[in-house]
């Protein structure tokens, strides 16, 4: 269905469709619902970022994030090499954990950061087959393999059994 509106309309739009799904949706498949080009996609997503809709740009496509107050957070600092991403991504999601991001602390440029959204095997083996596909450096190439990520889960009880086998597989950084 593709239905040309003006901006206002067009944005929410936008809203309406990320609110719906509960996976991330292309700025690609975006444009084409709303009869609009991709980069008009990219201007409105900063436009409604400006007005605190908090929309996670991800390797897949936009989702709205909505806090979910009763779900756990923790944030773990670790360091492997870039063949164990697979693994440590996978030992993440095994556990019941969300992983929302990956995070450096760069000597020069202080924090970077990039949303994840991985909450599956699949999701997990997909991030990593792009960065070989596109022949690209995870961002803890930057500072040596240590890095930080936000996992959400159901409990404290999860969390702790992810930081557990992170731990037993030497990959968290105490």
């Amino acid at each position: 269905m593709v239905m040309m509106m003006e901006g206002d309309a067009r944005r929410k739009t936008i809203l309406e469709i990320l609110h719906k799904e509960s996976l991330p949706v292309s700025g690609t498949e975006l444009a084409g619902r709303l009869g609009v080009s991709r980069q008009v996609i990219v201007q409105d997503i900063a436009l409604l970022r400006a007005t605190d809709k908090n929309i996670l740009s991800t390797n897949k496509g936009y989702i709205l994030f909505v806090e979910k107050s009763n779900r756990k957070r923790r944030t773990y600092k670790v360091k492997h090499a870039d063949e164990a991403i697979l693994d440590e991504l996978n030992t993440i999601v095994d556990f019941g954990g969300k992983i929302l991001d990956v995070v450096i602390e760069h000597e020069i440029y202080g924090q970077i950061a990039a949303d994840l959204i991985i909450n599956s095997r699949t999701d997990a083996e997909s991030f990593v087959n792009q960065t070989l596909k596109y022949k690209t450096k995870p961002l803890n190439n930057l500072t040596y393999g240590v890095h930080f990520h936000t996992v959400e889960a159901d409990s404290e009880e999860i969390l702790d059994r992810i930081e557990d086998a992170l731990r037993g597989k030497g990959y968290l950084m105490e």
